[in-house]
């Protein structure tokens, strides 16, 4: 089965802020997945499959540096204007009773959306992300350098050519515990690579990014009182599990499982576990929102 059979049929929306494409598969409760930076919706190939037998499974492109459509010029790329852009979405395709699953930076920018945004949402999944003063880590704040340089961020995608170059730890290779496949490696570094609108709108997030926003939300999350799961990797080398077990103390209503053998990249390293997590996470009952 071929990548966009496993994440269901391509559709998309106009928001204010420009087209979000996204595919769908799978009916009843919504399941709705964010990425992080530099890497698109097929981060969830493996997970969908098995939710989509029981939920309405929607895997959006975000317009975080791997997207195929550029935003409006002049979007907001803050990452509040970014948790406007997903709850914009959640909006303009009616859903409510959301589960919310964010990963890497996408989990960082879905904390921002419960505590500003948080009228669809019903329950929130955090994998490994950005928290507390960790955003972005400490090995990738070098992309803050290269997204202020002219003409760098081209220097940077057409770089990501060589294989070997996507294996450095500066890339996606402590991101996982084996291998990202070539295809789906090429589906998050080729927009960056063709495309000068993907890249003005991934500097523009980049430069945008900084810990005063995690922090902002941190301090917001005893207001979200629905159900919170987080799902961390043992052997993350960037979000460590204190930062994971900080997040659950400041939720009400939140839980921690531990996963071995994977890294940032659950959804790649172990995807049948964390659909397993997410299923009997999002059939519990939630209560009304005070």
């Amino acid at each position: 089965m071929s990548i966009s059979q496993n994440l269901g049929e391509q559709r998309q929306v106009d928001l204010p802020q420009g087209t979000v494409r996204y595919r769908e598969r799978g009916t009843g409760e919504p399941i709705v997945f964010v990425h992080g930076l530099l890497v698109n919706g097929d981060l969830w190939r493996k997970v969908v499959p098995t939710l989509a037998k029981d939920f309405r499974c929607i895997t959006p492109d975000w317009p975080l540096g791997s997207h195929d459509v550029p935003m409006k010029a002049d979007a907001d790329f803050t990452p509040t204007g970014l948790a406007r852009l997903i709850a914009d979405f959640l909006t303009a395709l009616e859903l409510e009773n959301v589960t919310l699953v964010g990963n890497d930076s996408g989990g960082a920018l879905s904390q921002i959306v419960v505590t500003e945004h948080p009228e669809r949402v019903g329950r929130l999944v955090l994998t490994p992300c950005d928290a507390f003063e960790v955003f972005p880590p400490a090995m990738f704040r070098y992309l803050g350098v290269v997204a202020r340089i002219p003409g760098a961020m081209l220097v940077l995608a057409q770089s990501m050519r060589l294989r070997a170059s996507r294996q450095l730890p500066i890339a996606f290779g402590w991101l996982t515990k084996r291998p990202i496949e070539r295809e789906i490696s090429d589906s998050y570094v080729r927009p960056g690579m063709s495309n000068g609108g993907v890249r003005r709108d991934t500097a523009k997030f980049i430069k945008g990014g900084s810990s005063e926003y995690t922090l902002a939300a941190a301090s917001k999350l005893k207001h979200f009182d629905r159900p919170v799961l987080l799902v961390w990797a043992a052997e993350d080398r960037f979000f460590k599990l204190d930062l994971a077990k900080r997040l659950a103390a400041e939720f009400p209503n939140a839980r921690l499982e531990v996963i071995d053998d994977a890294r940032t990249f659950v959804p790649e390293d172990q995807p049948e576990r964390l659909a397993e997590l997410i299923s009997a996470f999002a059939r519990e009952p939630v209560a009304s929102a005070a």
